[in-house]
């Protein structure tokens, strides 16, 4: 199994409502996604410096991951949020032990 974590720092024009709408699309695409077995995607809770706002997500294998990052609701999502949002982005894959979730 592995897990993606992906990280953004937003643009200065990111509102609340554009995390509000970024948050609720992400989550209704993970919903619609077969191949995630565990997804959570939120803003930062501002404990620790960090960006702005992270998505994790975890899927059986690289072909499952390329299945998520390349779908259809993944790029609608990317379209209409992130592309305009995103002043840096960060990702990382690390494995998980069979059967490991979030």
């Amino acid at each position: 199994m592995i897990l993606h974590i992906a990280t953004f720092t937003f643009v200065p024009e990111v509102g609340p409502d554009d995390i509000a709408g970024l948050t609720a699309d992400l989550h209704a695409m993970a919903a619609d996604l077969d191949v995630l077995r565990s997804y959570h995607a939120g803003e930062n809770l501002r404990l620790r410096p960090g960006a702005d706002f992270a998505v994790a997500a975890v899927v059986d294998d690289e072909a499952g991951l390329t299945r998520y990052l390349d779908s259809d609701a993944h790029k609608a999502v990317y379209e209409r949020w992130l592309g305009w949002m995103i002043a840096t982005r960060h990702a990382v894959q690390l494995p998980l032990p069979d059967g490991g979730t979030l």
